[in-house]
C-alpha cells in the first residue's frame, strides 16, 4: 500500500515536470551549426588557421557560459539572453571572417 501511494505521488507531482535541470536545446543546436560553419570555412579555404582557432575559442567560451548557467540547475531568462547574445556575436564573427578579403 505504501509503495502504491509513493508511486501515485511520484506520478502525479514529480513526473509531469520535464526535468529539474533546464536544458538549452536551441542554444546547443545553434552552437553545433556554428561549429559546422567554422569547419566548413576552414576546409573550403574561407578561413585561415588563425581565424578558425579564434572562432573556436569563442565557441569554447560560449560553452563555458552555458556550463556556468546550468551549474545551479536553473537557466534563468537573463542567462539565456546573455548566451544568445554571445552566439549572435559569434555568428557575425564567423560571417565576417569568412567573407573578408584576407589572404590565406
Amino acid at each position: 500500500m505504501k509503495l502504491f501511494l509513493f508511486l501515485l505521488f511520484l506520478s502525479v507531482f514529480i513526473l509531469p515536470y520535464p526535468s529539474f535541470s533546464q536544458s538549452t536545446p536551441v542554444l546547443t543546436e545553434r552552437q553545433v551549426i556554428q561549429r559546422q560553419r567554422i569547419i566548413e570555412g576552414r576546409s573550403s579555404g574561407e578561413l585561415s588557421k588563425n581565424e578558425s582557432i579564434r572562432l573556436g575559442i569563442q565557441q569554447r567560451n560560449i560553452q563555458q557560459k552555458k556550463r556556468i548557467a546550468k551549474a545551479d540547475d536553473v537557466v534563468t531568462p537573463a542567462e539565456k539572453i546573455r548566451i544568445n547574445a554571445a552566439q549572435n556575436r559569434a555568428s557575425r564573427n564567423i560571417a565576417c571572417q569568412k567573407n573578408d578579403e584576407e589572404t590565406r
